[in-house]
């Protein structure tokens, strides 16, 4: 009788191709379901080429040749001791320095004279976000125009006001400024996106408060509206150090990389060795120490970020 009793209180063990079933049955869930079209695009098309990417740049693949034999950590030997990788590695930091903080402070400055309600908004809007739309080929050929140095518009206003004008293209000293003056025309209008729909987020009972303590508009300025956009300038300069860094399209098509290769980025360089020597392998290795860079850098801005907001 106890027996019977006990073995009615314990549960019965569950057979083993029931327990395969209810695990296959959890496993293939709603929600995974959902997300596997995106889990199969992100390995076919993210972590299968990561891994190709890898392994090529453990060889000596050349588009001049079909067969490849692995050779190890020796391309990145050769990278690591390249002058010309570090030297283009260096115009795109100083790049991304020079252009980073007007691209952040210009498109700050641009929300907040949109947000205290300028008359005409709507153009205002288009008008500082519309270069954004076009494409670089038009980028390109507009800003080569511009920067012509007998027929372009710049020369031809400081010659009006009895200024020299520049070689803006072909001078080494201003080439990559002009490709920075350009840049910061055609990418603000994202940042300033961005900065405003901050803007409109920030409550109203702020400014209310702030307004019967007796603070005027740059108080209100100073100690409401730019502490409620210290997260936002945040995201806004972590992206755009990191699109600055990718700096390419802009630059080969105004310069080349020239004059003599002083604005010729690291994405040009790899560029030219994968596609122009044809070594595949060694421009491989070459964009995973970039890519190690870009994730130090990465790092780096987000423990700043943690610490800023404790």
């Amino acid at each position: 009788m106890s027996t019977e009793l006990a073995s009615r209180g314990r549960p019965k063990a569950a057979h083993p191709a029931e327990g395969l079933g209810a695990t296959l049955r959890r496993a293939l869930s709603p929600g995974l379901l959902f997300a596997l079209p995106f889990l199969v695009l992100f390995v076919l098309f993210m972590l299968w080429p990561l891994a190709q990417g890898v392994w090529m740049s453990l060889t000596d693949t050349s588009l001049a040749a079909r067969d490849a034999s692995f050779i190890g950590l020796d391309n990145y030997a050769e990278a690591l001791g390249d002058a010309e990788m570090w030297r283009t590695m260096w115009h795109t930091v100083w790049f991304t320095v020079v252009s980073t903080v007007p691209l952040v402070v210009v498109a700050l400055a641009m929300a907040l004279l949109v947000h205290t309600g300028l008359p005409g908004q709507w153009v205002w809007r288009l008008a500082f976000f519309a270069p954004y739309l076009l494409p670089v080929g038009v980028i390109g050929l507009l800003w080569g125009w511009l920067y012509q140095p007998d027929l372009g518009l710049y020369n031809h206003l400081l010659q009006a006001v009895g200024l020299d004008g520049y070689a803006w293209l072909s001078d080494e000293s201003v080439a990559l400024y002009a490709i920075v003056i350009a840049t910061l025309w055609w990418t603000v209008g994202f940042n300033f996106l961005l900065f405003l729909a901050a803007l409109q987020a920030v409550p109203d009972h702020l400014y209310e408060a702030a307004a019967l303590d007796g603070a005027g508009a740059w108080r209100r300025l100073w100690h409401v509206t730019l502490p409620q956009l210290r997260r936002i300038t945040g995201v806004v300069t972590v992206l755009q150090i990191l699109a600055s860094l990718k700096v390419f399209d802009q630059v080969y098509l105004l310069t080349k990389g020239g004059p003599n290769g002083s604005t010729r980025p690291v994405v040009e360089y790899l560029y030219d060795m994968g596609f122009t020597g044809y070594r595949l392998g060694y421009a491989s290795a070459i964009s995973y120490v970039f890519f190690a860079l870009i994730i130090l850098a990465s790092a780096v801005q987000f423990v700043a970020l943690r610490r800023r907001e404790k």
